[in-house]
């Protein structure tokens, strides 16, 4: 499932750094967040839907890796980006 294209730039308009950020950290955990969002709405009515699933996963541990990377670097911008996510870290 793709991102439409209005969301993902309001997605990277709230989380960027600065004006012209659109890579950073926080920014890809949190479109990756949306996305995961998105997936699991759809895998909640498409059960059987295994390719989506191991998408779903694949995105679930690139996460993962980014808010370690971030935890690991800059623990208030991490600490900053799971409250405004409401992620269980």
């Amino acid at each position: 499932m793709v991102l439409a294209t209005a969301i993902k730039k309001q997605v990277i308009k709230d989380y960027q750094r600065s004006e012209t950020d659109s890579g950073s950290s926080e920014v890809q955990i949190a479109l990756l967040t949306s996305r995961i969002n998105e997936l699991t709405e759809h895998l909640k009515t498409h059960k059987a839907d295994h390719h989506c699933r191991r998408g779903l996963v694949l995105m679930v541990g690139r996460r993962n890796r980014l808010l370690r990377y971030l935890q690991r670097t800059e623990r208030t911008k991490y600490l900053e980006i799971i409250g405004r996510l409401g992620l269980r870290k």
